[in-house]
């Protein structure tokens, strides 16, 4: 059986039973946070770890997450993998996207013992996965590679489009205001969230990690013609922290908050007293980093951007990622 709209895109449409069937009950359950598990590999197996690099359309999906009513990233993916394999599969990932937020450079590692050339896991995968997802490169890697906890730094970019008329081409690849941003003031008050805070403003009610205090390395802001790409860089990021982020970074550039507004919020650490959650549209999980593993043929987060996006920001963005 051949996994539906494997030719065309696929959004949210039922799975079928056989393929929520090949699916691993235990592998709904998300990691504790803070405990990382033994390598899943059984001794005296033929199995060994695969590395998956991923690029998807988040605006097709309903987060990476396997979930008992959408579909999902994993859902999805493991569907392909269960086909592929002839066996059920579980994936792990670096990092667990929201609902219509996409990855230029997701990494995911699972466990098989199915025995494949590099290049057949790429071509096979995506002649099985939906055209809103796709396998970049795959390989081997030690049995103690684990994608979400080896993971150093996280870049997501965050790509907003300002003009007075939106875009239909651009809907769900971009975000859109109709306003023009004060960019100074927002980069002003970037300059403020960035280092080791307590984020508790700027999570979501639901996050479950155990601390909210996050490293956020660097937060930028480069502006090229109807288009402002922020780059946000942490060692991990809370439920919506982005958006969140961008929610109040926008605010200020409106001039509706001075620019210490945002460092005034991380003192108060009360989520409701921040701005609302921005929107999915242009977020974008660019690079991950693996200090312990160079062998993982990652891109620059900036040349993730140009390669997926070029054709849409060409040059007006295309200067800012030189």
């Amino acid at each position: 059986m051949r996994i539906p709209g494997s030719r065309r895109p696929w959004c949210r449409k039922s799975f079928r039973t056989s393929i929520w069937n090949c699916r691993r009950p235990h592998s709904r359950n998300p990691p504790v946070p803070g405990l990382r598990p033994e390598p899943a590999l059984r001794p005296g197996t033929d199995a060994v770890r695969i590395a998956l690099g991923l690029c998807y359309d988040g605006s097709c999906w309903h987060g990476w997450q396997t979930q008992p009513s959408h579909q999902t990233v994993q859902d999805v993916l493991e569907a392909a993998l269960a086909q592929f394999v002839a066996a059920p599969v579980a994936t792990v990932c670096a990092g667990r996207t929201d609902t219509g937020v996409h990855a230029l450079q997701q990494v995911v590692h699972l466990d098989t013992e199915a025995q494949r050339r590099d290049e057949s896991w790429v071509r096979g995968l995506n002649a099985l996965l939906p055209q809103s997802i796709s396998v970049q490169w795959a390989l081997p890697v030690v049995p103690a590679f684990h994608a979400r906890f080896d993971a150093r730094m996280r870049t997501y970019f965050y790509v907003l489009r300002c003009a007075a008329v939106r875009s239909p081409i651009l809907v769900g690849r971009v975000g859109w205001i109709h306003d023009r941003l004060d960019v100074h003031a927002m980069r002003e008050a970037a300059d403020g969230l960035v280092g080791e805070h307590d984020f508790s403003a700027f999570r979501a009610a639901e996050c479950q990690a155990a601390s909210p205090v996050r490293t956020l390395e660097a937060l930028t802001i480069q502006a090229r013609g109807d288009f402002l790409i922020f780059e946000f860089r942490a060692n991990a990021f809370l439920h919506h922290m982005v958006r969140n982020l961008m929610g109040t970074l926008v605010m200020i550039g409106r001039g509706k908050r001075p620019a210490r507004w945002a460092a005034e919020l991380l003192s108060l650490r009360d989520r409701r007293l921040a701005a609302s959650t921005f929107m999915p549209d242009g977020l974008y999980l660019a690079h991950v980093a693996y200090p312990e593993a160079p062998q993982l043929p990652l891109l620059t987060a900036s040349a993730a951007l140009r390669r997926h996006l070029g054709p849409i920001l060409q040059s007006d963005a295309g200067a800012a990622l030189q």
